[in-house]
């Protein structure tokens, strides 16, 4: 089979044999995909830094019938995220944009839409600094979520169906880890109240924002760790339902404020 070239993030690798890497990738055509970088962690391996987190790379990779690990041949460099390594939130927020993509995307499943969202929120933060990374992180949750199907109406309580965003009498919106969705105050009472938050009519605004403008056309709004955290927890948590697992990075990023 001839080699095929594209366009890629590395999402994660892992020690294999004698100097060998397992790396999994997002291409821009053939979606998530898993390969055999041979000899990459060899002092004069030819793949450089090119195989490093969330590098943009070009690769050349071939897959043999009936294989599920790809070989991957050579890398080109196009863009590292090795500058906002000098801070610690920007760094964070890396690791968390990698475990989602890891955790989330099915296997070979091509997801142009997912691609190009990875590619904004890199270019913003690179562009934008660490004052962007609240910004970035709570745009990429929620189209990460919406991209996978998973993003419950932020208007409507899944309990008795009350519209919550009545003008004259808006409703508080809440969620919990048990349950999809949002319930209003009345509809709360039937869940667990120790393990329920509220997302603010605030946040919900800022979701409905994000939702139909692009990163770069926000509100201008003072970004900062206090900024839409209750909705990144509930992003979160439908993400957690969702791969039955805890997000090992989200902790750690809502801990670098």
């Amino acid at each position: 089979m001839p080699a095929r070239l594209s366009e890629a993030f590395v999402l994660q690798t892992w020690p294999f044999k004698e100097g060998d890497l397992i790396v999994s990738f997002l291409t821009r055509d053939s979606g998530k995909l898993r390969g055999v970088a041979r000899r990459a962690r060899r002092p004069k391996s030819g793949f450089g830094s090119g195989l490093e987190r969330l590098s943009h790379i070009k690769m050349s990779y071939f897959q043999r019938e009936n294989r599920e690990l790809v070989n991957i041949d050579s890398c080109d460099l196009l863009h590292s995220q090795f500058g906002m390594l000098n801070d610690f939130a920007s760094a964070c927020a890396l690791d968390f944009v990698a475990e989602v993509s890891e955790q989330l995307l099915p296997a070979a499943e091509p997801s142009e839409k997912y691609f190009r969202l990875v590619t904004t929120i890199l270019e913003h933060l690179r562009s934008a600094g660490p004052s962007a990374v609240w910004r970035a992180v709570t745009y990429f949750s929620i189209w990460a979520v919406r991209l996978a199907g998973m993003l419950p109406e932020l208007h409507v309580c899944l309990g008795c169906g009350t519209w919550l965003e009545d003008p004259e009498h808006p409703e508080r919106a809440f969620f919990s880890r048990q349950r999809a969705g949002l319930y209003c105050h009345d509809c709360r009472r039937a869940l667990d109240l120790r393990s329920t938050w509220e997302l603010t009519a605030e946040s919900r605004a800022i979701a409905e924002e994000i939702l139909h403008t692009p990163i770069a056309d926000l509100i201008d709004r003072p970004w900062t760790h206090s900024t839409a955290a209750d909705l990144r927890r509930f992003l979160a948590q439908q993400m957690e339902a969702h791969i039955e697992r805890k997000l090992i990075t989200f902790s750690v990023l809502e801990a670098a404020a």
